[in-house]
């Protein structure tokens, strides 16, 4: 489970403990079929002109206000992404392979270092297989047949495991990093070659990304540099024992940046990917943090100047993990726990991605005294400052409850979040083993109706008029615009009575109705459908602490 990550100067963190099964989930190697996606059946009628003016809705408990008049922008099918393939019927939009496994990764052989997550041995856990990147293709195949992207983790250490040898800590061998491991270089002097050389004593990354370009079995394919570098002192010291500095941190990402476009041109490349908080502002108490202010603004400045210097882009997203520090009942939202406190904590947490009102209960606004985190908006307004054109994406993240309907209610709205505020793409990581909430949040976005329909690929303005209570996401399909989908997402333990006003250039009368209750499963159930009570205008009961998916009609 994630720990509390307060730190003070000079504290180190407390290690992030994923345990084989975990790893495992993380993975992707367990099959998952997707049926096909039947085109959705006529939404409406088109009407000419501007937008319907909506009628009154009558009294309600909450007031949701659809407008095509602003906030359209695309959604990326990558922000519904997991980290390893979900169950089956989730679709994911991207699949990452990430964790501390992948940080001490041979591609050759596939051999890594398992770090404070077990013993810090070698083995071969990650493959059985000497053939190179045998650990990765699976997935590789799987994302290509969901017909979503692969993130690929490179490591930019320099040792990666040479053997798969276990014995428990490979420390114990005298001069270990010599013995039991290989140099990870960025670029490999001579052209990278179609099969690499296992005897040469070396790993080059450029070739890795070359051959991923070969061998990538018609997947999308984009690149993160590392994983939690701001932990490897902690998680693995076996490659890394002091604490990483600024400096050292960009220059890595320069160099290895370059190698993965050097071997693939035009690849879509991450990093740093912080593990949370403390890191995005110190990176991690650096040692050479001193005068050089917030660790993101000082990194962006860093990659734009790295741009200039090598005549085009870089970094291309700034990646980042959030597992929030929101505590209810003093307890941290991110276990499984579902009391009361923790739930009511747990739904209100998403307000803190974005919300200038809200203000959690957690060190980050004590300590740091930031009041509102509004980690979105803030870390667009970093990105405008110091890096233009960087996108966002959050590779790790868990709201907890998987086993509860509060967190279905959570995740549901981080979705929803994501799609609102832009966000390039995102990773659910599967930190409590049973999610089966947090994938029914998945569903309600991508396969509400277990036969493939989903949300809409373009974001329209929705607004609620309690952001406590519940909140409200609207889309369209590019290419059917008159295709509308609503989520609503009601965070309280009692029913609420939604008045809905659409103002959309269609004229709608009724709506279709699917929800995920604390009753109702994994997958979203239809409900009794609702009759628009005036133009455009609709009352609906939302279910006490639910997310609920309603599909306008003529």
């Amino acid at each position: 489970m994630e720990q509390d990550r307060r730190f003070g100067p000079g504290i180190r963190a407390p290690r992030r403990r994923r345990g084989r099964r975990a790893v495992a989930a993380a993975l992707g190697l367990a099959a998952c079929v997707v049926p096909g996606v039947p085109p959705p059946p006529p939404a409406s009628t088109t009407t000419t002109g501007g937008p319907v003016t909506p009628g009154d809705p009558g009294p309600s408990d909450v007031a949701f206000t659809i407008s095509s008049a602003s906030g359209v922008h695309p959604i990326s099918p990558r922000i519904y992404g997991t980290n390893g393939v979900p169950p089956a019927g989730v679709r994911p939009g991207l699949v990452r392979l990430g964790g501390n496994r992948w940080t001490a990764y041979n591609w050759e052989n596939n051999a890594s270092n398992a770090g404070s997550d077990w013993c810090y041995q070698n083995d071969g856990y990650l493959s059985s297989s000497s053939s190179p990147g045998a650990a990765v293709t699976p997935t590789l195949t799987q994302a290509a047949s969901l017909g979503a992207t692969a993130l690929v983790t490179v490591p930019i250490v320099d040792h990666v495991a040479a053997d798969k040898d276990g014995g428990c800590d490979v420390r114990s061998t005298p001069n270990y990093l010599s013995v039991r491991f290989k140099q990870n270089k960025a670029t490999k002097p001579t052209a990278p070659s179609a099969t690499p050389d296992p005897a040469d004593g070396y790993v080059y990354e450029d070739e890795y990304a070359a051959w991923l370009r070969a061998n990538r079995g018609g997947a999308d394919v984009v690149f993160s540099l590392d994983n939690e570098p701001d932990l490897w002192s902690s998680t693995h010291p076996e490659v890394h024992p002091t604490p990483v500095g600024y400096a050292e941190l960009a220059s890595r990402t320069i160099d290895y940046a370059k190698a993965v476009k050097r071997g693939w041109p035009g690849a879509t490349v991450t990093g740093p990917v912080s593990y949370g908080f403390n890191g995005f502002e110190s990176l991690q108490n650096a040692p050479d943090a001193g005068g050089k202010g917030s660790f993101l603004d000082w990194y962006l400045d860093q990659m734009k100047a790295a741009d200039v210097a090598n005549g085009g882009r870089l970094l291309d997203q700034l990646d980042l993990h959030w597992y929030p520090e929101a505590r209810g009942g003093g307890v941290r939202i991110t276990g499984p726990e579902a009391t009361p406190a923790v739930a009511a904590a747990r739904v209100q947490a998403p307000r803190s991605l974005w919300d200038p009102a809200y203000v959690e209960d957690s060190w980050i606004t004590t300590d740091y005294g930031y009041g509102p985190i509004r980690l979105l908006p803030r870390t667009r307004d970093r990105i405008s400052t110091h890096y233009p054109g960087t996108g966002i994406a959050v590779t790790e993240w868990n709201y907890g409850g998987g086993t509860d309907i509060s967190g279905a209610v959570a995740s549901a709205d981080v979705l929803g979040v994501f799609g609102r505020e832009g966000v390039s793409m995102a990773a659910m990581w599967p930190l409590n083993g049973d999610e089966r909430f947090t994938y029914a949040a998945f569903r309600a976005f991508r396969n509400y109706d277990g036969a493939g329909h989903g949300f809409g690929d373009t974001a329209v303005d929705a607004q609620t008029s309690d952001a406590a209570t519940a909140s409200v996401y609207a889309s369209y399909d590019a290419a059917d615009p008159n295709r509308v989908v609503l989520v609503a997402v009601n965070k309280s333990t009692s029913a609420k009575t939604a008045g809905i006003r659409l103002g959309l250039p269609q004229q709608y009368g009724r709506a279709d109705v699917w929800t995920v209750t604390a009753g109702g499963g994994p997958q979203p159930v239809a409900a009794p459908g609702v009759t628009a009570v005036a133009s455009n205008a609709f009352s609906y009961a939302m279910p006490p602490m639910s997310v609920s998916v309603l599909v306008p009609r003529a």
